[in-house]
């Protein structure tokens, strides 16, 4: 596994065999609900497969309804997307705090992912899959 150093001192690590990402475009649409609102509705989403890890939808910003989220001040880091930035959905109340993340400079690697969103499945009604 290749790994360094960036700028600010955090670990980069890229992705490999020991720590598989593949992101590829998703033939369905994707529609993610809550509180009774469509919060995204795409035909053009992304999926992220990381390792051993449950395969994750990115929805680009523009099929997102950006008027429903508020950006909030937590932030984690993962050393091979980057820095992660996140968003609550009010009409969710507390469940929905922090409900969507977003990795608005990722590294190389994971370069499709930027300008993308995606949710926590547990935070939202539902993230339907339509055929």
């Amino acid at each position: 596994m290749a790994s360094n150093l960036n700028t600010t001192g955090k670990t980069v690590k890229v992705p490999g065999p020991d720590h598989p990402i593949t992101i590829e475009p998703t033939a369905a649409r994707i529609v993610v609900m809550l509180a009774g609102k469509v919060i995204a509705d795409t035909r053009d989403a992304l999926t992220l497969r990381e390792a051993a890890y449950p395969a994750v939808f990115y929805i680009s910003r523009k099929d997102v309804d950006m008027t429903l989220l508020e950006r909030t001040a937590h932030s984690t880091y993962c050393p091979y997307k980057g820095d992660c930035s996140y968003y609550s959905i009010p009409a969710g109340g507390e469940r929905a705090v922090n409900a969507v993340w977003t990795y608005e400079d990722p590294y190389e690697a994971v370069e499709p992912i930027r300008d993308h969103l995606a949710f926590y499945t547990d935070r939202v009604d539902a993230i339907e899959v339509h055929a």
